[in-house]
């Protein structure tokens, strides 16, 4: 009998899991979820199951780069895409105007849909058990040089047992919100913090820091006056996220756009001050990517004019997120400040904006599969390890539940690559360079972004989704039929020839495929050449084709680049290499390396610090330390 299934005694000892996932935000929903898919017996233990999936800062999904990260967890059988497609109220599609590599999907979610919907999936998935409580220590049992997890202990004293746990704990670790002068420990308004989990985590020894960030006000919609504001609607054909959703018809709402004024400027610099994230009263380092208004305040005081959007909670309700007035200054401030921008002037505030400082943890004490290099079994994901956003959070999540369930089976895990996908990326990012200020994904971080496209994620991703048992065998012939019909349409352009006219007379033979690489020639056009060529009839087959004729040379170079950084990859370097003896490196070089303890020489090349000089010196020795194996084994095989 298989021990992971639901009828085997083990499963029947409530105290015992195959798999523990701390936190229910979207970090701990992916990775639990994926955990019991992979048929681990899982349990997800969360603070309060009433905000399982809370969105507790902006209600949206996507953005730029963000919206790639969410298309590559639904090719990896991943649950955000599916979850906004079915309660996403704005759809709109960013960058149309540039390049494909940084087009992006983004959707305004109805909030309170969207959390109940995660958590009826969560609720309706087999192997996986909800249960609310608040962890605050780890079972830990120390072996020969290295400790490893056994489980949890809860507040209300419950043990649970488990071979994995994957703790995703957002902002709760020692968390402390401040409005203005007012400060009170929290994990978010409302929400108690996990301060003892905080001191167990610092307990083994894992090096720890602070961040924070804040939120904005939330405004009542029956108090703005709308006219006074630009109307932002999303696209006519809204685009789903998820590959597996067919199309959207429910109606969108709008969004609108307003702006700060001179005289909003002056009531914040009044205001400063009494700040908590310019007193001093916090102690974490802010986001430089969603600064807060008092930031914008001081370091661009020419800059009279901040757009701010107005967007909606939900569709049956009249709160309205203020998109772009992150603050942390006091109410009364707040609402001075907000009743300066046009359409404001008798707003009422719902719910007061507030900063948040909070515990994590050096993410580059994590290995690329996101366990900790020190407690076996001990995976991270979110917020703890420095990232900000809903989508870094849940793309961490996924992986490190995929690699929980798999440490329990036996099997490799599941590192990706920079070439291979924006969550390779940011893995890679967070446990080789680490993180100063809360990390934010971009396509400008990926060096193969042309190859990392939106578009592609399922050509790219669902393979290993179906070898991990994450996508259905129909959803897996969806992906084969979309690929096998990609390739038809390029033969067809390779084959079907046309006479184009040209200065000097008309070119005769001339490939379809070289005619659509023509600026301005898209791929719908050329079924009114005279060649009996006829598209391809889905949408995102036809856009693909599109992009691989066109940009085939750049995408050819990327390739290229890819090919030359592997043969970096392919040189391992042991985890337990004395980099401290290896006086051909500086001493900075040594320092840095023995603190990340890259796997191989591509990693040890971004650690930031490593010179190309340090990366040679390395080079030469690994290849010096093979070179001694082999004559000691040909040694060996020779006295034999």
């Amino acid at each position: 009998m298989n021990p992971k299934t639901p009828s085997s005694p083990r499963f029947r000892d409530p105290t015992r899991y195959d798999v523990i996932v701390v936190g229910a935000g979207h970090a701990g929903c992916e990775a639990a979820r994926a955990s019991a898919r992979m048929g681990m017996s899982t349990l997800l233990l969360t603070i309060s199951i009433d905000q399982v999936a809370h969105m507790s800062c902006n209600p949206a999904i996507g953005g730029i780069a963000k919206g790639h990260l969410v298309r590559e967890i639904d090719a990896l059988g991943g649950l955000m895409a599916m979850a906004i497609d079915a309660t996403g109220i704005q759809f709109r599609r960013l960058n149309m105007k540039k390049g494909p590599a940084v087009r992006s999907s983004r959707a305004q979610a109805d909030m309170y849909m969207y959390k109940s919907w995660v958590r009826e999936e969560l609720e309706a998935q087999e192997r996986l058990h909800i249960k609310q409580g608040l962890v605050e220590g780890l079972l830990v049992e120390e072996g020969a040089g290295r400790s490893r997890v056994a489980g949890v202990l809860t507040q209300a004293g419950e043990e649970y047992g488990s071979e994995a746990v994957v703790v995703a704990s957002g902002t709760f670790l020692g968390g402390m919100v401040h409005v203005g002068e007012t400060m009170y420990p929290a994990g978010r308004a409302g929400e108690p913090p996990a301060t003892t989990l905080s001191r167990a985590l610092e307990h083994l020894g894992l090096r720890m820091g602070r961040l924070m960030t804040c939120t904005t006000p939330r405004l009542d919609a029956k108090t703005i006056d709308f006219d006074r504001t630009q109307e932002q609607p999303g696209d006519e054909v809204p685009r789903p996220f998820s590959f597996r959703t067919r199309e959207i018809t429910r109606e969108q709402v709008p969004c609108w756009i307003t702006r700060t004024t001179p005289g909003t400027l002056r009531i914040i610099q009044a205001g400063l001050h009494r700040s908590p994230m310019v007193s001093g009263a916090m102690k974490g380092t802010p986001p430089r990517y969603c600064p807060s208004i008092e930031d914008k305040a001081r370091h661009f005081p020419d800059r009279t004019s901040h757009q701010i959007f107005l967007e909606p909670e939900g569709a049956r309700t009249t709160e309205i997120y203020a998109n772009g007035l992150f603050t942390g200054l006091p109410v009364e401030v707040q609402v001075a400040m907000l009743r300066s921008i046009p359409g404001l002037e008798e707003v009422q505030i719902m719910r007061p904006g507030y900063a948040i400082e909070y515990d994590f943890v050096d993410p580059t004490q994590l290995a690329p599969d996101l366990m900790l290099k020190d407690v076996t079994g001990l995976f991270l994901a979110g917020q703890i390890n420095g990232t900000s956003g809903y989508e870094e959070a849940a793309a961490q999540g996924l992986l490190a539940g995929i690699n929980a369930a798999l440490r329990v089976r036996g099997e490799p895990p599941l590192v990706l690559g920079r070439d291979e996908a924006y969550m390779g990326v940011l893995v890679d990012d967070l446990v080789t360079r680490g993180v100063t200020e809360p990390y934010r994904l971009f396509t400008s971080r990926a060096e193969y972004r042309l190859l990392l496209r939106e578009d592609n994620a399922d050509l790219r991703l669902m393979e290993t989704g179906y070898r991990l048992g994450l996508i259905t065998d129909e959803e897996i012939g969806w992906l084969r039929e979309k690929a096998r019909m990609m390739e038809r349409g390029l033969e067809e352009l390779r084959g079907r020839k046309v006479t184009v006219e040209r200065e000097g007379g008309a070119r005769r033979g001339t490939p379809l495929e070289k005619v659509l690489r023509q600026p301005g020639v898209a791929y719908r056009d050329l079924e009114g050449l005279d060649t009996g060529f006829t598209p391809v009839p889905r949408q995102d087959v036809a856009e693909q084709i599109e992009i691989a004729v066109k940009y085939q040379g750049y995408i050819q170079r990327q390739e290229a680049m890819v090919r030359k950084v592997r043969r970096l990859e392919s040189l391992t370097i042991p985890g337990d290499l004395d980099y401290a003896s290896l006086s051909a490196l500086s001493r900075e070089a040594r320092d840095r390396l023995g603190a990340v303890r890259p796997r191989n020489l591509g990693q040890a090349s971004r650690i930031p610090g490593i010179t190309a000089a340090s990366v040679s010196a390395l080079m030469v020795y690994l290849k010096g330390r093979e070179k001694e194996k082999g004559e000691r084994r040909k040694g060996k095989a020779g006295r034999k």
